[in-house]
């Protein structure tokens, strides 16, 4: 009786000392629809746009399928809780609660800017680049919890305006207008990772496909999946 006690004790302490935490991000082909991905309960991620809108959750399903494709999020089969139609209109529908992570979002009263993006997962705090800033920026994820996202400005290379420059202390770099048009725009490097491609002159079938470098790279405790 007592060691199920001392168990029951334990898994509720656990529980609670589970923090909510960036964990994964998916560079997309030329890096402006990168997915930002939390990790909300020990095995459920939550994935999120730049912009502050989740657009699917799950169990990561088995990363063995295959080398091009990250894993896929499997269905998450435990509590899913919705506002209700009542609720504010900035956020009614969206989900409330995945397993024992709630989520609350932005109203209409924090600027319009801001309304129906996610405002905290659990006890992280997700702030915005609002309307005051620079046009290429606006409305993008600031900070998540610890963790500061920054991106290049409209006065940076057209390429890479508007994508994500550093996370943490991570920082991101991209190919500009003036490199080869199979890969301008594509990642360049993740800290000091180097990422390399096939170019317009190689055989058409390789072109910009990555040539060096690997699709999954991990820096800042932060997992970075590049898509080709």
């Amino acid at each position: 009786m007592v060691r199920l006690f001392c168990i029951m004790i334990a898994t509720l302490l656990s529980s609670a000392a589970f923090t909510q935490r960036l964990a994964k991000i998916t560079i997309d082909n030329h890096g402006s629809s990168d997915i930002i991905s939390f990790l909300v309960d020990e095995t459920v991620y939550v994935n999120m746009t730049k912009d502050g809108n989740i657009t699917d959750w799950g169990i990561e399903g088995n990363t063995g399928r295959t080398t091009l494709y990250p894993g896929t999020l499997d269905k998450y089969m435990g509590k899913e809780e919705y506002y209700l139609a009542t609720d504010n209109e900035a956020y009614r529908g969206k989900v409330k609660y995945i397993g024992r992570t709630s989520f609350s979002y932005y109203t209409s009263d924090d600027g319009q800017s801001l309304k129906g993006k996610v405002k905290t997962i659990g006890t992280s705090f997700l702030d915005y680049y609002t309307s005051y800033d620079d046009p290429a920026i606006r409305g993008f994820l600031k900070t998540a919890g610890p963790v500061a996202f920054t991106y290049y400005r409209s006065i940076d290379n057209e390429a890479y305006k508007g994508k994500l420059k550093t996370v943490g202390s991570t920082a991101l770099t991209y190919y500009g207008s003036f490199d080869d048009k199979a890969y301008k725009g594509k990642i360049k490097n993740i800290d000091r990772a180097l990422f390399t491609y096939y170019s317009s002159y190689d055989r058409k079938e390789y072109s910009g496909i990555l040539k060096k470098g690997t699709q999954t790279f991990y820096s800042g405790g932060v997992q970075y999946f590049i898509k080709n």
